[in-house]
């Protein structure tokens, strides 16, 4: 696959200091001037001011500049308005608005590889002695951005976008509501749902395991409980462990651990999940708040339209 990943999000939002000291605190490595860092994936996120929170730009990594080329073409012929450069071509998605960049961009790789967790189990000894994980301290490291979650008007075109126009393949679908797309070996690295308003739902960040996930996330919560959302649990789209926190403007934002790949498209089907089942194998039920998240009104009310 010539896309390899998410390269950067930049997400726009009306108290830019608030957040900056947030995604600090999540343990993303501050560059300055609200750029931040993960441990391997380099610069991946940039918070910048806009009137109401929202995806202001997602960048796509890609291997070279034939694959910027390919990008250029599909979007062209679906209508859709380019600018190209040599290592890069941007467009807009058409119903969000949100700006989308395919630039070369070297992939993530992790120096040195990280040690799998050695868990005990029944019958099964793989850590003798008492378990390195509790001797862990500092603040938990993203390793890199996995996805994020855009909430669409019009699902259908926002998926010609990404699908017809950027290559992304279709892992799941959730009933007619929503489609889990890739542009690497991961299960997913862009949701797209359909939603009353354009918005941005989360951003999920990989962290090395379960320990990590809550590790982190009771750090985060640590004085601030309304900051919780959703976890601990375990997702059956992607399979991936979960916890969701809330940042200062109202984004999700997600750490994750243990996603199912699909390293070879012919071997992966997508299926169509419906109801709960959908959303996770375990853990506490979906807050109301998940599904909808409590501005979902105000972005409604105040929402002006992005297209174009």
């Amino acid at each position: 696959m010539a896309l390899h990943g998410l390269g950067k999000i930049t997400v726009g939002v009306p108290n830019r200091a608030e957040s900056i000291g947030y995604y600090a605190e999540f343990g993303l490595e501050h560059l300055g001037d609200g750029r931040f860092a993960t441990a391997n994936g380099g610069e991946q996120l940039e918070i910048v001011h806009a009137p109401r929170r929202r995806l202001v730009e997602v960048s796509i990594a890609a291997d070279d500049v034939d694959d910027i080329g390919s990008a250029a073409s599909k979007l062209t012929a679906l209508g859709i308005g380019v600018q190209r450069e040599r290592e890069s071509v941007r467009a807009v998605e058409p119903v969000t608005g949100t700006v989308v960049r395919v630039l070369v961009r070297p992939r993530v790789v992790v120096e040195p590889p990280a040690v799998p967790t050695p868990y005990n189990g029944p019958g099964r000894i793989d850590r003798r002695g008492r378990a390195q994980v509790l001797a862990r301290t500092g603040r938990v490291r993203p390793r890199k951005l996995g996805h994020c979650v855009i909430g669409t008007t019009d699902l259908s075109t926002s998926m010609r976008f990404f699908v017809d126009g950027l290559g992304f393949k279709v892992s799941d679908y959730m009933g007619a509501k929503a489609a889990f797309l890739r542009c690497s070996v991961e299960h997913h690295n862009v949701l797209l749902m359909a939603a009353p308003v354009n918005f941005m739902h989360h951003s999920s960040w990989e962290v090395d395991d379960i320990d990590e996930i809550g590790r982190g996330a009771v750090d985060m919560l640590e004085g601030h409980p309304e900051r919780h959302i959703w976890g601990l649990g375990r997702h059956f789209a992607g399979a991936n462990f979960f916890w969701y926190l809330k940042d200062p403007a109202g984004n999700f934002c997600e750490y994750y651990s243990d996603m199912d790949t699909c390293p070879e498209d012919e071997l992966w089907s997508p299926e169509v999940l419906h109801g709960l089942h959908s959303l996770y194998a375990w853990g506490p039920p979906p807050p109301p708040s998940f599904l909808e998240p409590d501005d979902l009104a105000a972005l409604m009310t105040g929402a002006h339209s992005t297209r174009g």
